[in-house]
């Protein structure tokens, strides 16, 4: 028995292989902190810092803060992932780059698994060896976020294995393997809501699947996609609950207008991007907002070439759909058709097509369909392999090469902020999010005007998105220019009044200008669009006490202790003073023993203050502080 087989013929050392280099290219990834989005998920997110906070972490929005309902993301196999990596290795990036690289060349060997039990292992082996080394990758390898992409794609890509490797009839058992692997990978990532057409797919690459065949197929299957339809179902369910909608809230940052003009003359710019992203990826982007991709408001060469070549691809792939079906011993045509369909079916939820997503264009969005781009060029390599078997190792060769050290180089452009976005800034300054983060560093310097001059470029190319003016008004606001912020905010209030962000900060503004009266006002708005966070309820009883409203002051403040406050001695103490003017004393008392006993974790000074202001009960009646 050989100790290693060659990986042309034993689907074990071709596995083995594309393992270990999808491991030694993305590497250099482990040398990488934090960055970008991982401090919000992660490092700033209290809720996956203690398993104890678990509950709540996986029934709250994934994105913490105040836009989590309006990015319309909710991820409870990932953050259960990050509270126990979190428990495991807390704030050493380390561990957590080591786990998105196995789990990238797992990914890496089921991509091989799958695609052999479709198309000759020559063909398998070659596309993995693409998935695994390609630089398209490393936004979802290098950032340690990214591990909401590869673990849906492991169970994704395990569901359609399992489905592959069994008999043409569903029976419960796998039908309900595939469901809990579905559960997995849809709740680890929202784009895993396609796993039913991948599954239909593979069927149909295998098969022949016409009008005739479809009773038969739904006999042989309606187990399978039924226990598929109560999962996507459930989930789809615990999103509306959760974001109060199942589909995306807000579009891409400065897009808005896709939503007022014919989509297509934008979206074929964007297709053009797909096919440079897998060809020639030497320009790459941790941000591909308008600048980057502009909106197009007609036809021009750039998205005309787009249409073209999309619409090639796609005729081409419906010739090449006729040919055989896909058998693992053989590579017919139907396996390039398999990979554009696969591609289309996969990158469906952020296409942008029938509803607006969160991105025009991401290259993280890009690592499951890339499965599919990966088996057309396995089969495209096999193909001239059988006409010109040294120009297809040469072009093998050269491909996996020029890739791997793209990869290697592009991987530390991740490392930390300061270089993610000296990156996104140096390449393309002209983007309307370089504007903006240029803004951000000149606010963090306090060279407010300098910063308001990127804030106003950026604005000028993104337009009035709700999250970019309550950034800058939340930045105007940190430095007291409360009047700026103000203007922002209405105007933000004014595009879209559904979402209580706006609201909310305009109720700390007019806190901050000792106005209860508009307080009151915008607390309320904001809570009735479901803002149910102490800030609006602290905020509220402040207001009521000040126009000596004590029912209605006290009642607001057992509510901010409700939802969250109550660790804070502050807040009973402030319960007690309102219960007291409301003539209640034995609810007093029992506000300051309660403030006691939470100032004692404090110190002993705060238990002095609470002993002090106790006694103030029997004197003078003092207005209570914000």
């Amino acid at each position: 028995m050989k100790i290693f087989e060659s990986p042309f013929r034993s689907v074990r050392s071709a596995s083995v292989l594309v393992g270990a280099l999808a491991a030694v290219v993305f590497a250099n990834s482990i040398l990488n902190e934090f960055a970008y989005d991982d401090l919000h998920i992660i490092t700033e997110n209290t809720d996956v810092h203690a398993l104890g906070t678990l509950p709540k972490a996986v029934s709250e929005p994934y994105w913490p803060g105040e836009f989590g309902r309006q990015l319309g993301l909710w991820r409870p196999v990932t953050t259960l992932y990050l509270d126990l990596q979190y428990a495991v290795s807390g704030e050493n990036p380390t561990l957590y780059h080591v786990a998105n690289v196995v789990g990238h060349a797992a990914v890496s060997v089921l991509v091989v698994l799958l695609l052999a039990e479709l198309m000759s292992l020559p063909a398998a082996f070659l596309g993995g060896l693409i998935f695994a080394v390609h630089p398209v990758h490393v936004e979802a390898v290098a950032n340690v976020i990214g591990i909401a992409e590869i673990l849906s794609a492991v169970f994704f890509l395990w569901a359609c294995l399992v489905h592959v490797r069994g008999p043409t009839t569903s029976r419960w058992p796998r039908a309900l393997l595939i469901a809990l692997l579905y559960a997995l990978a849809f709740g680890a990532k929202e784009s895993a809501v396609t796993l039913p057409g991948a599954l239909f797919l593979l069927d149909a690459v295998r098969r022949r699947l016409g009008f005739a065949e479809l009773k038969t197929y739904v006999r042989d299957r309606w187990r399978l996609y039924g226990a598929l339809v109560v999962v996507a179902g459930a989930l789809l369910w615990g999103r509306y609950e959760i974001l109060g909608s199942i589909a995306h809230p807000f579009g891409p940052l400065g897009a808005d207008l896709l939503d007022q003009i014919p989509r297509i003359w934008t979206l074929a710019d964007v297709w053009s991007n797909y096919v440079r992203l897998w060809i020639f990826p030497l320009d790459l982007s941790s941000d591909y907002s308008p600048n980057v991709i502009p909106i197009s408001l007609g036809w021009n060469a750039q998205n005309l070439v787009g249409l073209v070549l999309t619409l090639a691809i796609l005729t081409m792939a419906l010739v090449a759909w006729r040919r055989p079906a896909m058998d693992r011993g053989r590579d017919t045509g139907r396996a390039a058709a398999f990979g554009v369909v696969w591609f289309i079916i996969t990158i469906s939820p952020v296409a942008n097509v029938v509803f607006l997503a969160g991105v025009m264009l991401a290259e993280r969005t890009l690592y499951l369909p890339s499965v599919g781009l990966a088996a057309a060029t396995g089969w495209l390599i096999v193909r001239l392999a059988r006409v010109r078997p040294r120009t297809a190792v040469a072009v093998s060769v050269t491909a996996v090469a020029l890739l791997s050290v793209r990869t290697w180089t592009r991987t530390p452009t991740w490392r930390d902020n300061l270089t993610v976005f000296g990156a996104m800034i140096g390449d393309y300054p002209q983007s309307g999010r370089s504007q903006w983060v240029i803004g951000d560093l000149y606010m963090n310097k306090k060279q407010v005007h300098r910063a308001l001059v990127s804030y106003r470029i950026a604005v000028n190319i993104l337009g009035t998105h709700y999250q970019l003016i309550n950034s800058i008004a939340r930045k105007l606001m940190a430095l007291e220019r409360y009047h700026s912020a103000k203007g922002l905010l209405l105007l933000a209030w004014r595009e879209d009044p559904h979402i209580d962000v706006a609201p909310a900060n305009l109720a700390v503004i007019a806190s901050e200008q000792g106005d209860p009266h508009e307080t009151e006002r915008w607390c309320k708005t904001a809570i009735s669009l479901g803002k149910n966070d102490s800030l609006c309820y602290h905020l509220l009883a402040w207001a009521y006490a000040r126009e000596g409203r004590w029912d209605d002051a006290s009642e607001a403040r057992r509510q901010a202790i409700a939802r969250g406050e109550g660790d804070y001695w502050q807040q009973w103490e402030s319960l007690a003073f309102l219960e007291w003017h409301r003539g209640d004393t034995t609810a007093a008392r029992a506000a300051f023993d309660s403030a006691e006993v939470k100032a004692r974790a404090t110190g002993r000074s705060a238990v002095e203050r609470v002993d002090s202001l106790r006694g103030a009960l029997l004197g003078a009646p003092q207005t209570p502080s914000r």
